[in-house]
């Protein structure tokens, strides 16, 4: 990461501090003087950026930290299968998330296998007879309910 990359993702940390402890523009310029004796969040030098985050974690500012994303682990034609059926009826509104994580959870409920890689052909063509029947439902439900 270059230094204008970090630069950039700490300013962001910065106003999204200030935004989420509701600080009036007053306060907060007030603060980068007191903290690092500049007017603006742009004239931080790197130590100064570091130092009014610290003082804005003292405030009550809490970082959130992000999860990192389950690789997409459907390779095979059989799982890809599988996973386009899933978002097919996230499209339609049956499932609520997405996410490979959640499509791994629906797989090991359903076969007690925790990932859609690891399944024999025989647990596959279960998983996906299962979707089938699921979309099948949920169309007739719309065609019902329009």
């Amino acid at each position: 990461m270059t230094s204008a990359d970090q630069k950039r993702r700490d300013l962001a940390k910065i106003h999204i501090a200030r935004k989420e402890l509701g600080m009036e523009e007053e306060d907060y310029r007030a603060m980068l003087q007191d903290v690092a004796g500049v007017g603006s969040s742009a004239d931080l030098t790197v130590a100064g950026r570091s130092k009014v985050l610290r003082r804005l974690e003292k405030l009550g500012w809490k970082p959130k930290t992000r999860k990192p994303r389950q690789k997409i682990t459907a390779r095979e034609p059989v799982d890809r299968k599988i996973r386009a059926l899933w978002l097919d009826l996230a499209n339609l509104g049956a499932v609520r998330d997405r996410s490979e994580k959640a499509l791994n959870s629906y797989v090991s409920r359903q076969t007690g296998v925790d990932r859609l890689d690891w399944l024999s052909s025989k647990q596959a063509e279960k998983v996906i007879e299962a979707l089938k029947q699921w979309q099948s439902r949920v169309e007739k439900q719309q065609r019902g309910a329009q």
